[in-house]
């Protein structure tokens, strides 16, 4: 079934017969099924398959379980970037009965270096995430990062027919060129962008020296999604300030097109993480877990190690609430696991050694006999191994200092059965989950309130917020994202 959201007639495909959240600025509201066939080119930073000791397999992850279902049904390209050179440019899938092709773009250590670990990740990366204190504004970056965009979009044109009824879908802030560059030579092919992070206030973004190039790159576009109406009015007034391009409405006015822009918020496979919650090898793994640490209450945070996410001061205000609430020592364990990330960056590896010195120093300070309070890990779980932690969790930790969506979020929510949900109020996230106890990351008082506010909360309190919470991710599941979507790049 499709829906539309009231707030700018945005395309979601909701679950059940009917399908509201009255509770977020997103209300959704049945109307009549739609179908529309299409030649999907998808082109994102990496590819969906990945080559094991048994083969090829489609890889695990939020956009390859929302987009390989639409190529495996109806055919298509996927485009990514190629790293190891022995690998094909050009792959059938599968091998035996290919459902679609997946197109690599070779890189060099260079292109790789100035593509991704500069421009996207040293320059787009903490911009846009309102932590430009990181920022490395390298020209030569920039560069290489227009040179890959145009290889991508070479490779999106050989791919695609000419005068075909095609649509390309192009995701996140690696590829902000492309669109343009892919409009210049087929001007009526249909072309939509999804920005998976969030847009910066038009202020922050015009930092950028190159801002109106990278502007003009996404207008090549037909529609661009974004997680949250803030994210979408702050793209519209980098339009129109920045390029004195005509905004009406949600519709920017630019060199004779129009481009839309539009709130489309993602989520998660819900039928899989609930069936997965459900297995009873996973409450028996959750219980095991509370038992090894062997504390009433258990506090969870689960991040890969990014700047972003807040661990540092997450930390740091958990060492105030045991400060302040000392009839919590040996009652009260936090489990942090912060999953390794681009570890080449030196802004990672700073990153990491002030996590390791302010862990050491909380358990230094008040860790009793067999009590630690601080369990911190730097090591990879799989998803089975997360959802046991889920389960397990009186309360999850979710405070980064800024972030798109966050799909951890979601993950706790369809798991649990009682946690309690402290959120970031700077995520896309808490503009769909007012039922979750929301905090300001950078206030560590507050939040050590917020930690001793979930672990005492009635149990009724608890029940109802889930109630609320699990309601909304319902509708956010990522089938009904991805559908929803294109459906509205096609309306």
């Amino acid at each position: 079934m499709i829906c539309f959201c009231e707030e700018r007639g945005v395309g979601y495909n909701g679950p059940g017969p009917f399908c509201i959240v009255e509770s977020s600025p997103y209300r959704f509201f049945l109307t009549r099924p739609v179908s529309f066939a299409l030649s999907l080119t998808v082109v994102a930073n990496r590819v969906p398959i990945r080559q094991t000791d048994d083969g090829w397999e489609t890889s695990v992850g939020g956009l390859t379980t929302a987009l390989l279902p639409v190529l495996e049904e109806q055919g298509g390209v996927w485009v990514g970037m190629g790293e190891d050179p022995d690998l094909p440019e050009r792959q059938e899938y599968p091998a035996d009965d290919p459902d679609f092709v997946v197109r690599r773009v070779p890189l060099s250590t260079e292109e790789l270096d100035g593509y991704y670990y500069g421009m996207a990740n040293q320059i787009l990366w903490p911009l846009s995430h309102y932590l430009v204190q990181h920022l490395e504004l390298n020209e030569a970056f920039l560069e290489t990062y227009r040179q890959v965009n145009r290889r991508f979009a070479d490779a999106v044109l050989e791919e695609t027919e000419e005068g075909g009824d095609e649509t390309i879908w192009i995701q996140d802030y690696h590829q902000m060129l492309s669109p343009g560059y892919i409009r210049e030579d087929r001007p009526d092919v249909t072309i939509g962008h999804f920005w998976h992070i969030p847009w910066p206030a038009m202020e922050v973004f015009r930092i950028l020296p190159w801002s109106r190039e990278l502007l003009r790159g996404m207008l090549g576009c037909d529609l661009i999604g974004f997680h949250v109406e803030e994210y979408v009015d702050n793209f519209l007034e980098s339009a129109e300030t920045l390029l004195d391009a005509e905004v009406e409405g949600n519709v920017i006015h630019y060199e004779g097109r129009e481009i839309r822009a539009e709130a489309h918020p993602i989520g998660i496979d819900v039928e899989r993480f609930k069936s997965m919650a459900h297995d009873p090898s996973i409450e028996e793994e959750a219980q095991k877990f509370r038992d090894r640490l062997g504390t009433d209450y258990v506090v969870i945070g689960i991040d890969r190690l990014d700047y972003t996410k807040g661990i540092r001061s997450r930390m740091l205000a958990f060492e105030k609430f045991l400060e302040e609430n000392p009839e919590y020592h040996g009652k009260v364990s936090f489990f942090q696991i912060a999953t390794p990330s681009r570890t080449e960056l030196e802004s990672y590896q700073q990153i990491r050694r002030e996590v390791d010195e302010v862990v050491g120093r909380i358990n230094g300070r008040f860790a009793q006999e067999s009590w630690v309070p601080v369990n911190y890990r730097y090591r990879t779980y799989t998803q089975y191994e997360l959802c046991a932690f889920y389960r397990a969790a009186d309360a999850a930790l979710i405070t980064p200092l800024r972030d798109g969506m966050n799909v951890v979020t979601q993950e706790f929510v369809t798991a649990t059965q009682d946690g309690v949900l402290i959120l970031s109020e700077l995520t896309g996230a808490a503009y769909l989950l007012p039922e979750a106890v929301q905090v300001n990351p950078y206030d560590h008082g507050g939040l050590a309130r917020a930690i001793k506010t979930a672990l005492e909360m009635p149990h009724e309190e608890k029940v109802e917020r889930l109630r609320g919470l699990k309601r909304t991710i319902e509708t956010l599941d990522v089938h009904n994202w991805a559908d929803g979507f294109l459906e509205a790049l096609h309306r």
